[in-house]
C-alpha cells in the first residue's frame, strides 16, 4: 500500500463509475493508454484485480466492486482535508458575485467561517448565476426563477427580499392599488432580462399596465423623467431600491396585492466544498420568510421561494 496514490485512486472510481477506459480517460484529461498503465500499477500495489477486461467491455471484479465505496469515502475525507487546509491558511478564498445588493452584514456573518472575495464584475441576475454554473464564481446574489436552477444545475437559498414601491409626481404618498401602476420593461433584453420576465407576469397578473422603453430607464434618472410623464405611479426596479428620489417625486406603496423580489444565493448543486457551504448557512441563517408567504404578498410563478 506505500506506493498507491490518491491520483491512482481518482482514477480507480473514474474508471469504475465510466466502465469504459476511453470516457474516464477523456473525463480525467489524460491519455488512455497513460490511464491504463496506471490502473495496472494500482492493482499492482494493492494486490487484487480491479476489473474484469475484454476487447468490448470493462466490468468490477468483486474485488473491485468491494473496494469502491471504501475508496470514495476516502477520497471525500482526502478532499475534506484539503479544503479544511486550504480555509485555515487563508488560501481558498470563496468568490461571490452579486448583481446590485448584498446583505449589509455580510463580512460579520463570513469573516469567522471563510476568507470572502466580492467579485467586482457588478452584473445582470441571469450572467451571474451562469458564471456560478461554469465555475468563473462559487456563489452569487440574484434573482432566478426555478427553470434557470434546473437548466443550469444550481441550487437556491432566500438571502434577502424587497417589497417594491411605485414612484409618482403629486403629493399623494397613499397606498396605490397595482392595478393603478405602470411597469417599464427594456428593450434592451441583455441587461434587463431577468426584470423583462418579473414585470411581464406582474402585469399579466395584477392589470398594472406594461410601457415597453428602449433607453435603459428602468433606473437611473431615465426612470424619473418616465415617471414624471406617466398619468400613473411607475413601480420601482430592485436596483432603484435605496436611491434618493428627486424632491418633486414621491414614493407611494404598492397594494393589493403586495409587490415583492426575492434574493437567491446560489450555488452549484452538489457543492461539497466546506467553505462554500459555511458561507452559504451563514449568510442564509435566520433569514426567514421576509413577508414573503403574508396573504396579499405577490410573488411570479416560478419563483423558487413561492409557497
Amino acid at each position: 500500500m506505500a506506493g498507491v496514490e490518491l491520483r491512482q485512486l481518482r482514477y480507480f472510481v473514474a474508471v469504475a463509475e465510466e466502465l469504459n477506459f476511453g470516457r474516464a480517460a477523456e473525463r480525467l484529461l489524460i491519455a488512455g493508454p497513460s490511464l491504463s498503465q496506471q490502473i495496472k500499477a494500482l492493482e499492482r500495489d494493492l494486490g487484487v484485480s480491479l476489473f474484469d477486461r475484454d476487447r468490448r467491455s470493462v466490468s468490477l471484479t468483486p474485488a473491485g466492486a468491494a473496494l469502491l465505496p471504501h475508496t470514495r469515502a476516502l477520497l471525500e475525507r482526502a478532499d475534506d482535508l484539503q479544503h479544511r487546509a486550504a480555509r485555515l491558511s487563508g488560501s481558498e478564498p470563496v468568490r461571490l458575485g452579486y448583481v446590485n445588493w448584498l446583505p449589509a452584514d455580510l463580512t460579520a456573518r463570513t469573516s469567522a467561517v471563510a476568507r470572502l472575495h466580492i467579485d467586482a464584475w457588478v452584473a445582470p441576475s441571469h450572467t451571474q448565476a451562469a458564471r456560478v454554473a461554469d465555475g468563473s464564481l462559487d456563489l452569487a446574489v440574484c434573482w432566478v426563477r426555478t427553470e434557470n436552477l434546473e437548466e443550469l444545475g444550481l441550487q437556491a437559498r432566500l438571502i434577502g427580499a424587497d417589497r417594491l414601491y411605485a414612484v409618482a409626481t403629486g403629493d399623494d404618498t397613499g397606498d396605490v392599488a397595482a392595478r393603478d401602476t405602470v411597469v417599464l420593461l427594456d428593450d434592451d433584453t441583455t441587461a434587463w432580462s431577468s426584470w423583462n420576465v418579473y414585470a411581464e407576469q406582474l402585469a399579466r397578473d395584477t392589470g398594472a399596465r406594461a410601457v415597453r422603453i428602449a433607453d435603459g430607464g428602468v433606473t437611473g434618472p431615465a426612470f424619473f423623467d418616465h415617471v414624471r410623464r406617466s398619468d400613473r405611479p411607475v413601480i420601482n426596479s430592485p436596483k432603484g431600491q435605496t436611491t434618493p428620489l428627486p424632491p418633486d417625486l414621491v414614493r407611494r406603496p404598492v397594494v393589493a396585492p403586495e409587490v415583492h423580489w426575492t434574493w437567491s444565493l446560489v450555488a452549484r448543486r452538489g457543492e461539497v466544498r466546506t467553505s462554500v457551504l459555511a458561507v452559504m448557512d451563514a449568510l442564509c441563517e435566520g433569514v426567514g420568510d421576509l413577508g414573503l408567504h403574508a396573504p396579499r404578498a405577490w410573488l411570479p410563478d416560478g419563483d423558487p421561494h413561492r409557497v
